[in-house]
Parts: structure tokens; sequence; C-alpha cells
């Protein structure tokens, strides 16, 4: 079982208070009944729980595991103490509204309204299924602590040429052709540093192809980055020895950069992705 708190407080403070009428809302009534006696909770029982601690919302608001250590209730009010677990990462709101059928959070409504409930549900092995450890912080550029992979999206990696606008586009018809949408650094402009740009890319994407054509560095340095994060990886290359000694041993997509090699290109590219992604 675990305590959960919705309420929106500065949680590196370590106190707060909870109206006692909002006290076991969105809680089962049998396991309400454990910890409460005459109508009045039973703190004692409540602080061996752990906590998960949530401001209202379903996006991007940080969240917190912790304990409470000390509570008594007060003019109406269940005024607590509490430290934040500092080994479990801080994870969003969106990450526990995506899993709440696992956390016993079926209500949207329960989203946006204080409340102290009582779930029965484990939820460090909630946890252990959902949520990855924090990760270190690159100095180069920047990167969220939690993964948002979006499942149809596909980047291409490739030299700023306008050699490479035909390769290009043949990439897009197969991701398109794959039900994929597929963008590069250059079709997008959110940042002020392109390697952010190109970083974040690669950070959201399921899948990303990288053209080794030319032995560009900066194409092998993203291909890295791309490992890095554990993304599936397409490499293609007009010449096998423009790729890496260290990815030879990679299977790799050749091409003619003709009308006729682009079009089988496109469809060796789009056979790769149907089988990444399971079509």
């Amino acid at each position: 079982m675990f305590n959960l708190i919705m309420r929106w407080f500065d949680w590196a403070g370590g106190v707060g208070t909870m109206p006692l009428v909002r006290m076991f809302e969105y809680t089962e009534d049998h396991v309400a009944d454990q910890f409460r006696q005459e109508r009045l909770p039973l703190l004692d029982r409540l602080t061996r729980l752990p906590c998960l601690f949530m401001g209202e919302g379903t996006g991007e608001e940080v969240c917190h595991v912790g304990t409470i250590t000390r509570a008594r209730v007060a003019n109406g009010d269940v005024h607590f103490e509490f430290v934040l677990d500092r080994e479990v990462p801080p994870l969003t709101n969106a990450t526990v509204f995506a899993g709440r059928g696992q956390l016993d959070m079926p209500h949207d409504f329960e989203f946006s309204r204080n409340h102290w409930a009582v779930k029965d549900i484990d939820l460090y092995r909630f946890l252990m299924r959902n949520v990855r450890p924090g990760r270190q912080r690159p100095s180069v550029f920047q990167l969220s602590d939690h993964e948002n992979i979006e499942p149809q999206l596909a980047s291409a990696m490739m030299p700023f040429d306008a050699a490479f606008t035909p390769v290009y586009d043949s990439i897009r018809e197969a991701a398109e052709a794959a039900g994929l949408r597929c963008r590069r650094a250059d079709d997008i402009w959110e940042n002020p540093a392109i390697i952010q740009d190109v970083v974040s890319l690669i950070d959201r994407s399921r899948v990303v192809i990288c053209d080794c054509t030319g032995r560009n560095p900066n194409v092998f340095y993203e291909a890295g980055i791309a490992h890095t994060l554990g993304r599936e990886v397409i490499l293609i290359t007009q010449s096998g020895q423009d790729i890496p000694f260290d990815l030879r041993h990679l299977r790799y997509i050749p091409y003619l950069n003709n009308g006729e090699g682009r079009a089988s290109l496109s469809a060796a590219i789009r056979g790769r992705l149907q089988t990444i992604i399971g079509h």
C-alpha cells in the first residue's frame, strides 16, 4: 500500500497540510477502514507507508516518492512532515497518469483535486516497471530526466548538403509507408544551439536513420548518441568503405544515389522499419 498526497506544495520544504475532510478520498472503503477510527485517521499507521507526493495536473509537473515522518490533526487539518527518497528519481505527473490503471487511479478528476488517498498497490513495483533511473547530465547538451519517445517518430541524420535532399525524400517516403513520420534537424528550430535540436530529435525518436556516406563526422557523432541512448539505428551508405570500423559488424543498407537506387533504398528502409515497429 502507499499514501497518495495530491496538493500543490514546494515539496523541498518538508512540511504540508491536508484538510481533514479530504482524507481517504479516492480510497476503497475496505482500505480506508484499516486506517481510521471514529472518522479520524490513524496517523501512526499511515506514516508506515511510502508516499507519492504530487501536485495537481497530468503533464510535466514533477512528483516525488518519500515518507511521512510525523503527522498530527489540528484545527480541521492534518499537519505532516516528510522526507523525499533521494534514491528514487523524480517523475512526472504524465508518467503517473499514463500508468494510472496500475495505481488504482482510474478517475481523471483525481489528478485535479487536493486529497489524501491510500492505494492498495505496491508503489515500488510500479516504479521498477515504469520509471528508469535519472540519467547523468551531459555537459555539451541537455537531456530530460525521463525519456519521452514518440512512437511514430523517425529521424534522419545526414550531411546538410543539397545532394542528399532526394535521399531524404526517399527516407521520408519509406517512413510514411511504414506508418511513421520522419524529420531531420533542419526541419526544426526549437533551441539556440543546433546540437540541442539534433539531440532532442534523436532522444524523441523511435528509430534513427544515419547516412554514413562521405564519412561525415557529424553523422558519426549523431550515430554514437543514438546508440548510447538505446535507439534503433538504421545505417545507410553509398559506399561500404564509409562505415566506420567500429560499426562494420552491424548490418547496413547500401544504395546508389539515382532514381532506381533511391527507390530500392526506400523499399529496404520501409521493410526494416516495419520489422522494428512490428507491422
